[in-house]
């Protein structure tokens, strides 16, 4: 079963909904030709509530909203993604990774940004580890 990922819909146009909408008007048995996923910011949920979006979102069948993740989250988060990339000590401090959870408020978007622009201001300052200091620099 092919599937169709469309990503940022909250910035789709009223007619693209519509037009989507559509496409999900057929008259199958118990098969769908095709799933299709709708990703995009908090708004769109709100979007697909509009008395014009009501046929799209009538057909959607499961809906999701992703939170913000936790501190613990935040730091199993950011040390997973370390470890993967092949890390084999502590890069981040305690309170630069507290400082990464209070400016990103959990939403992984903004601490993928942080902690890359965090690590590539400790590279250009030579600093064996990423501090408090080094993040604030990355976030200004």
């Amino acid at each position: 079963t092919p599937v169709f990922i469309l990503d940022e819909m909250h910035l789709a146009k009223d007619a693209f909904l519509q037009d989507i909408a559509l496409l999900f008007n057929f008259q199958m048995d118990s098969t769908n030709p095709f799933i299709l996923i709708l990703a995009g910011l908090p708004h769109l949920k709100t979007r697909l509530t509009m008395n014009h979006h009501r046929p799209l979102s009538q057909r959607l069948i499961m809906k999701y909203e992703i939170q913000p993740l936790a501190k613990e989250e935040i730091v199993s988060y950011i040390n997973h993604h370390l470890k993967i990339a092949g890390a084999k000590m502590p890069i981040f401090t305690e309170s630069a990774l507290e400082a990464i959870a209070l400016r990103s408020q959990g939403w992984p978007r903004v601490i993928n940004k942080i902690t890359i622009n965090s690590l590539l201001f400790g590279f250009q300052l030579k600093k064996e580890q990423i501090d408090e200091e080094v993040v604030r620099l990355a976030i200004e």
